[in-house]
């Protein structure tokens, strides 16, 4: 990451996550929901799992730093550094998101619409990502990579154009079809996408 604020954020969120944990977790039941079908449906599992959820994003926030400096192409990611720092945010702040829906739901099972929230979330993450992607350069961890667009900077710039409208649209229409369709109609057309 290149905004040294922002590496801290990264940081604090997975600090965050763990103190939240931390204080939740005598209270949380045995088994907690970890898994929701398209019928609204969930599977439960062990709570010692939470502590995966956060430990992937202690794991995710330290991965984010050291790829752009082992990345064959790294002088790039200075061409979409500040796209790759609120990348990284967002996805920590998505992680958050799941930890908090479990803890909601194992304290207040069915209180919020898990389906719909997540499709919503889901779907903003895609457009905020289908809006970005013609600014990320080649690179050999983030974006569309074959060994065409690896190969070719127009193949590269052209793909990503492509893909960023059409990731952009599959988002606005994931999270918009919450709102228009029944729940497990939205739920099981956003989960094919």
């Amino acid at each position: 990451m290149k905004n040294k604020k922002l590496r801290i954020i990264n940081y604090m969120m997975p600090v965050l996550a763990t103190a939240v944990v931390g204080i939740v977790y005598g209270s949380l039941p045995a088994e907690i929901p970890l898994q929701w079908s398209v019928d609204g449906t969930c599977s439960y599992g062990s709570k010692i799992q939470i502590w995966m959820m956060v430990g992937m994003m202690a794991v995710l926030a330290a991965t984010f730093d050291v790829l752009p400096h082992i990345d064959p192409k790294r002088k790039n990611y200075e061409k979409f550094g500040r796209f790759y720092d609120v990348f990284c945010l967002l996805i920590q702040a998505v992680m958050i998101f799941v930890i908090s829906i479990v803890i909601s739901e194992s304290f207040h099972p069915g209180r919020i619409s898990v389906g719909k929230w997540t499709s919503v979330v889901i779907g903003a993450l895609l457009m905020v990502i289908g809006n970005y992607m013609p600014k990320i350069k080649s690179n050999f961890y983030m974006g569309i990579k074959t060994p065409w667009t690896i190969s070719n900077e127009e193949i590269w710039r052209k793909t990503h154009r492509l893909g960023g409208k059409m990731m952009f649209w599959a988002g606005l229409i994931m999270a918009g079809s919450m709102f228009i369709l029944p729940e497990p109609a939205a739920f099981a057309w956003g989960s094919r996408r």
